[in-house]
């Protein structure tokens, strides 16, 4: 039997980090998880009042990283610290990063897979700002690749777990995508 509830949740969130220039050309991050691919080459992201937020709004670029097991301490840093008290946030998690060349954007070095984005729309709701933006380019190490495409169980990418309030690790494939279905053809 199934007990009642007053809410829901909806999860895994993928953790993604979020990177950006400031105004003087500073690179910032944040972690966020309240972010979905909208069809195949758009991003929908939910963002509050950060300073990575006011960035987006200035330059309209920005990249998306997956957060994973590896730098899991960094990239909780960049999500519990504020780049308006804390300047050099990155570097005392130890990011470094190169410029996009297809955005304004930084990529961070010790992520493996960055998303490169520009913003189509920003929407005002809920005391939040909606990011919708346009996957322009993909940065992937070597080192995650199968046969040329990213594999996760290389990458070992992170989620967010909004019951128990922990990341927890992506595992390992357990089915075909329109395949394990045909069972019952």
């Amino acid at each position: 039997m199934k007990k009642s509830f007053d809410k829901g949740f909806v999860t895994p969130h993928p953790v993604f980090i979020i990177a950006t220039y400031d105004e003087n050309g500073k690179a910032d991050a944040m972690n966020a998880a309240w972010c979905g691919q909208v069809g195949m080459n758009k991003l929908s992201i939910s963002l509050s009042a950060h300073k990575t937020t006011q960035n987006i709004k200035a330059n309209k670029e920005f990249t998306v990283s997956f957060a994973t097991k590896e730098q899991i301490e960094a990239c909780d840093y960049v999500g519990i610290v504020s780049a308006n008290k804390v300047s050099d946030k990155l570097e005392k998690c130890g990011f470094t990063v190169t410029r996009s060349d297809k955005v304004n954007a930084p990529v961070i070095d010790q992520l493996p897979v960055a998303i490169e984005c520009k913003v189509i729309e920003l929407q005002e709701e809920f005391n939040e700002t909606r990011v919708i933006a346009e996957i322009v380019g993909m940065k992937a190490d070597e080192s995650v690749l199968t046969d040329g495409k990213v594999d996760l169980e290389k990458l070992h990418p992170i989620m967010f777990d909004t019951v128990a309030l922990c990341y927890r690790e992506i595992g390992a494939s357990v089915g075909g995508a329109w395949n394990a279905g045909k069972k019952f053809e």
